[in-house]
């Protein structure tokens, strides 16, 4: 059997520019990560020492380590590196062994009776870009960096969201493999279901030392086994398992999965094995034409879903840090605030296994980007043959995950090459259209048929009409958080929204941690470098002026308003979509995490921290939603019995009919009930159901505003949907006042009068606490309590202080 020897240890980095020193090497790991264990480099995450190390992403660096013997037990031996970042030359005592550009592949050296000393010499990513750039010409991007010159992690060069830290070293794992007769080098498994049953096909292909000797191949899957016999070095062995569980998205079933096992023969016995896990399920794509234009729906088991999603970027800008407890930890939270959907983006990485069995078992829909984002891409070599080698790698790669239901082939690039002066500047010179309509279609349909293929998002599956057309197809949303209100995303009902956001500041104590001894201020230098979107201060301040009076010289009220702004766009939208299901059949926030603490439009911040739309994502994402939406012409708040209609819809994904009773209530900001019904309200699985608000209880003016409660069946708290016709600016408000008092593991607060958006930011508690919901209103008389995990040393002084919610204008 192939035996297998980690090379984990022993490595040393060399420091270059002649300093001779050497340095101890983490593999996995990368230049920094081992410069910054060495206290050689400041922390790039913290204050403004990313511009400290930049440096660094523009030198050669070179790790070593002797390589052992193979021994004379096995024919032949492999040197295996499962990521290399991302242009270098490996040598062994001198002599090459190979050369690689590209970070997103595996690489394997027949080094077979050879040791000495083992060279990994990593040139600068920027070099290598440079020097295609000057082979191929220049293509357009939306950032100046490089990045499209080389197949590597695009957001390494910096983002609307990143650090710029370009980074190089042995990224993932190596080691030694050691085979005799035969190795099984690659197998495609084609998992599907027929009739109830689980079809397993394997395409495997083998490398032999030598000779044609028969070997045969035996899988097992569900306790049926089948047996097949190869005369060269490929063939297909293929298994039904009668009565399969079917695997489901999260919320929609249960996610059994199958070991599949396979072993490879010859006539002696056993020479190598390979083992996955995977599950049986359907999906399809359904992107039929319709009256409202072209659709975009998921179809898994042949339940229609409207996908509760999030855009994932790579997690640490430093990718080999992310462990697969942070991958199960970052997944875990995703999922217990809804989400059924990750989408990985096309400036980050394949993620490795780790990622993928997470969500196998959390029942997590990966759509997954290609590597291609915001640029023009060339297709000449030596790019294109990298770009066609990785996709066949990862294609088959990560086929066994049931969790896996979409490829994609770019993030924005054919909306950029129409909408983003690309097309002139080309005059013709490839940009990438041929991967997207041309390569990676084909790929996926040799390799990996069981799933669809999309050519990039947003598209509308057609040149006849706009990329971005929120009709046909993905959409993505940004003219509203760059220029517009966040109530502009009721304007419309695209087929899928594939990304859309708002900014938000992290947690305050992320930003303590990240910026130390500065006095924070909404234009203080360490929060304005932690600030990556251009104009990013100044589209957070607009979208406030809209809806408050922004506060001049206080970052603690800058800090909560801002942060409930994100909460309040984002429910905007999703309020919005979810309740025109089956048109809108997804939506996919951007984003859930960040690489570092940082501004940005993410749910959990760089320190793992949730923001307050973390815990909105919750109430937005959950199977039964409450909302108000307006339908019709005119204006809602002109007066009751206008030209609009006001609508309550109740949003129902779950799997059982909801029946219930609407508390309506029209009600006065001082807390008295102006008006009140109760309309039946019945909404089958899966669907939406609408009901007209009586002209009667239509709030009129600021003073007003409406009250609809209902129970959720499921149990827990009653559902409850705002509507305010006004700006928060323009509502006379009372002073808030209210009671807080220590409950149990939280913190329990007593309306006495309308508060409005209470939230308990519980880090300023102490850095290791969190708190288990985001902002609440409260009505006079009602209360709350908000449970604490992490405070050590509770205070009901210290809890008032930390509660925040809106307040008067003036």
């Amino acid at each position: 059997m192939r035996q297998v020897t980690p090379l984990t240890d022993g490595w040393i980095l060399h420091h270059p520019e002649g300093t001779g020193q050497a340095l101890p090497a983490s593999v996995p790991g990368c230049v920094h990560t081992d410069l910054l264990a060495a206290g050689l480099i400041p922390d790039p995450f913290l204050g403004r020492d990313e511009t400290e190390v930049a440096w660094v992403g523009r030198r050669t660096w070179t790790y070593e380590r002797d390589l052992p013997a193979g021994g004379s037990a096995h024919e032949r031996t492999d040197l295996v590196f499962d990521g290399l970042d991302t242009v270098a030359e490996i040598l062994l005592d001198g002599r090459p062994l190979g050369r690689v550009r590209n970070m997103h592949r595996s690489y394997r050296f027949d080094v077979t009776g050879l040791s000495g000393r083992l060279t990994v010499r990593f040139a600068s990513a920027y070099d290598e870009a440079e020097a295609v750039r000057a082979a191929v010409g220049d293509r357009p991007g939306a950032y100046p960096e490089p990045y499209q010159y080389v197949r590597k992690m695009a957001c390494s060069f910096g983002w609307d969201w990143g650090p710029t830290l370009v980074t190089a070293g042995i990224w993932r794992p190596v080691r030694l493999e050691h085979w005799s007769t035969a190795r099984i080098a690659r197998v495609r498994p084609l998992v599907t279901v027929a009739d109830g049953a689980g079809v397993v096909e394997l395409a495997v292909d083998v490398e032999r030392t030598e000779g044609g000797a028969p070997l045969d191949v035996e899988a097992s899957v569900g306790g049926v086994r089948a047996r097949a016999r190869f005369e060269g070095t490929a063939g297909t062995v293929r298994l039904r398992v009668p009565d399969v569980r079917l695997w489901w998205p999260r919320g929609y079933g249960e996610q059994p999965l199958y070991d599949v096992e396979l072993t490879l023969f010859d006539g002696e016995g056993a020479v190598d094995s390979w083992r996955r896990r995977t599950g049986f399920r359907t999906v399809e794509l359904d992107t039929s034409p319709d009256a409202h234009g072209t659709g975009f729906t998921l179809v898994v088991n042949g339940e229609r879903l409207f996908a509760r999603g999030v855009n994932w970027i790579p997690d640490d800008a430093f990718p080999s840090r992310i462990t697969r407890d942070r991958y199960r930890r970052r997944l875990e939270q995703a999922a217990a605030a809804g989400v059924d959907l990750v989408r990985v983006w096309g400036g980050g990485i394949y993620e490795s296994e780790d990622f993928y069995d997470a969500c196998d078992e959390l029942g997590l829909l990966v759509w997954q980007d290609f590597p291609f984002a915001c640029a023009a891409y060339p297709e000449e070599q030596p790019l294109r043959g990298e770009v066609e080698a990785e996709a066949r790698e990862n294609v088959v790669r990560l086929m066994p995950h049931p969790s896996l239901v979409l490829w994609n082939g770019n993030n924005e690039n054919q909306w950029g090459f129409r909408d983003w002066g690309w097309e002139p500047a080309l005059a013709g010179d490839s940009w990438g259209e041929g991967y997207y309509l041309g390569l990676l279609p084909r790929v996926v349909a040799e390799s990996d048929p069981t799933r669809p293929y999309t050519a990039g998002s947003p598209w509308s599956g057609s040149w006849l009409r706009h990329p971005n057309d929120p009709a046909h197809g993905t959409h993505h949303s940004w003219e509203v958080w760059n220029r517009r209100d966040y109530a502009d995303y009721r304007l419309d009902v695209p087929r899928f929204v594939a990304e859309f956001g708002w900014q938000a500041p992290p947690a305050y104590a992320t930003l303590r941690r990240a910026l130390p001894g500065e006095e924070l201020a909404a234009d203080s230098p360490g929060v304005l470098h932690h600030q990556k979107a251009a104009d990013g201060n100044g589209k957070l301040e607009r979208g406030l002026a809209r809806h408050f009076a922004v506060p001049e010289g206080d970052f603690d009220r800058w800090h909560y308003l801002t942060q409930l702004n994100q909460v309040r766009a984002v429910a905007a939208g999703i309020e919005h979509w979810r309740s025109h299901w089956p048109v809108c059949a997804g939506s996919v926030v951007w984003q859930l995490n960040d690489c570092w603490p940082v501004t940005s439009w993410s749910a959990i911040d760089g320190d793992g921290r949730e923001k307050p739309l973390y815990h909105e994502l919750r109430r937005l994402y959950a199977d039964r939603l409450l909302t108000v939406r307006t339908d019709g012409d005119g204006d809602a708040s002109a007066g009751r019995g206008g030209g609009r209609r006001l609508v309550v819809a109740a949003v129902n994904q779950a799997a059982e009919e909801w029946r219930t009773v609407l508390r309506l209530r029209r009600t006065a900001v001082d807390g008295r009930v102006l008006a009140e019904a109760e309309p039946r309200c019945a909404a089958e699985a899966r669907t939406v159901a609408l009901v007209e608000v009586p002209a009667e209880l239509v709030p009129v003016g600021p003073e007003e505003f409406l009250v609809a409660d209902a129970q959720d069946p499921a149990g827990g708290e009653p559902l409850r949907a705002l509507h305010f016709p006004a700006a928060d600016r323009d509502i006379p408000y009372p002073r808030p006042e209210f009671e807080v008092a220590l409950a149990p593991e939280g913190v329990t607060v007593t309306a006495r009068t309308l508060v409005r958006d209470l939230l308990l930011q519980a880090d300023r508690l102490d850095p290791e606490a969190s708190a288990d919901r985001g902002p609440v209103t409260l009505l006079p008389g009602e209360r709350v309590t908000i449970g604490v995990r992490g405070w050590q040393t509770p205070d009901p002084k210290a809890a008032r202080a930390a509660l925040y919610c809106v307040e008067p204008a003036g």
